[in-house]
């Protein structure tokens, strides 16, 4: 992945974890650049490529602002049809593989930027605000240490179905009723953890680990009476996959 395309990831993922809403103007080139410790070059390539992914909007003389997305750009029946225990184990399967690849593949930036996520998720705990923006930003500069920005978009994608789907939404609401960020924030260091010592089978558990306390928590405050109800059709990967 070309160091453009990097920064790109980075800034389209802040978009649609809710740093950055539909018209509001992204910071000059000049703080992006800074922010990134990369040249201004890289950034301007950065943000024609997502201009050309119709994500921003480049206005000569007036900045770069953050479009709404076209309805065609959702995934397919992102907003009804996959349910949060059905996206769970689809992620399960998926992240745990590339959890397991990136501890091959990590570069020593790639490290280096999540540890910085964890920290500003440690630093959110601390001041006691909610945000799952770096939770996102981890998980998707992992799959950037598989240096495989295939599995990068689909990382990307699960992601956005999420945010889409009212159903997940609904359950999120409660989730602020309990103390799970900590648990997110212990998970997470352990996976880095695995990753550091090059321990793909390590990494592929404990990003799985980490997906079954995420299901944990949603059948905790799930309404399994609710018809759209799913927790009961879609079960956790088998831990032998794991072995």
């Amino acid at each position: 992945m070309r160091l453009y395309q990097e920064i790109g990831g980075h800034l389209r993922r802040d978009i649609h974890g809710g740093k950055y809403a539909p018209g509001d103007r992204l910071p000059p080139e000049r703080d992006i650049a800074e922010s990134f410790s990369v040249s201004r070059s890289v950034v301007r390539e950065a943000l024609i490529m997502l201009e050309l992914e119709k994500v921003v909007d480049v206005r000569k003389g007036s900045g770069v602002y953050v479009l709404p997305p076209p309805e065609n750009s959702q995934p397919e029946g992102a907003d009804s049809g996959y349910g949060p225990f059905e996206l769970l184990q689809a992620r399960q399967l998926l992240e745990s593989e590339v959890a397991a690849f990136a501890a091959m593949q990590a570069t020593k930036t790639d490290i280096l930027q999540m540890r910085d996520a964890i920290d500003a998720q440690r630093d959110c705990i601390e001041r006691g605000v909610s945000d799952d923006a770096e939770d996102q930003r981890f998980h998707g500069l992992l799959a950037q240490a598989s240096q495989n920005s295939v599995l990068v978009k689909l990382v990307d994608d699960l992601w956005v179905i999420r945010q889409r789907s009212p159903m997940w939404q609904g359950i999120h609401q409660h989730v602020g009723d309990k103390n799970h960020s900590q648990i997110w924030l212990q998970d997470h260091q352990t996976i880095l953890q695995a990753v550091l010592r090059r321990d793909p089978k390590a990494a592929k558990l404990a990003m799985w680990q980490h997906l079954e306390n995420v299901k944990d928590m949603l059948l905790q405050v799930s309404d399994a009476d609710d018809p759209s109800f799913d927790g009961f059709l879609f079960s956790s990967v088998p831990s032998e996959l794991n072995d």
